[in-house]
């Protein structure tokens, strides 16, 4: 099993229909982005698995690395990249034994707590937030801002430990990235600053120099 590349632009799906889901993940491909996370929580199985599949078809034509949110029956089925596990989720060490050891697996977290657990799990990488308040998703964890995420970083430090990549999430744009640079983040998942832009594959290539600039290396 060789080293896991963790994009440190991650771009998730909104509440759309699948026509749209698939045109916006599109402008995301052409402007640069290779790193698509399909997020359909209100849909079925079969609604998901039909999308999944044409989003799988245009991430393999740009080079991009597919991610199923929570779902890991389809990502199985249609061999995606991997899967994105919230903390109600399937337990990271069952995905790993139906998915294998050789596809990526990330979860959300919102406490230290949370990041010791997943470290002792077997994940790839971190989802950490929300950074502020966002309608993208229910039963939204407490916000952490800025300090938060510091605050978390400082601590593991204290503690010895390393980390996964952690990305940031939840209502970022373009202009947090320079706060989030100093902080331990090694990168950030985005939504609505791309999906809701009037021109996406524009802000996408804005948001690549972004967080090439601020975030040149990995913190681990």
């Amino acid at each position: 099993m060789g080293i896991k590349k963790i994009s440190k632009l991650h771009y998730i799906t909104g509440k759309r229909t699948p026509e749209a889901i698939i045109e916006e993940t599109k402008a995301f491909l052409s402007g640069g982005g290779d790193w698509v996370q399909l997020r359909m929580k209100e849909s079925s199985d079969s609604e998901m698995l039909a999308t999944a599949r044409i989003i799988k078809g245009l991430c393999r034509e740009y080079g991009a690395t597919l991610i199923i949110n929570d779902r890991v029956a389809i990502a199985e089925q249609i061999d995606a990249d991997g899967v994105h596990l919230g903390k109600n989720d399937m337990e990271t060490l069952k995905a790993r034994q139906i998915l294998g050891p050789d596809k990526i697996i990330g979860r959300t977290a919102n406490t230290l707590e949370d990041i010791l657990d997943i470290l002792a799990n077997g994940a790839d990488y971190i989802g950490l937030g929300p950074y502020r308040f966002t309608t993208t998703k229910k039963n939204l964890s407490p916000v952490l801002g800025r300090e938060g995420y510091a605050s978390i970083f400082e601590s593991l430090q204290e503690k010895g430990l390393k980390t996964l990549p952690t990305v940031a999430i939840g209502g970022i744009t373009l202009n947090d990235i320079p706060l989030l640079k100093d902080t331990g983040i090694s990168g950030i998942a985005v939504s609505g600053a791309i999906s809701a832009d009037g021109h996406p594959e524009e802000t996408t290539r804005s948001f690549i120099e972004a967080v090439a600039e601020n975030f040149k290396k990995e913190n681990l």
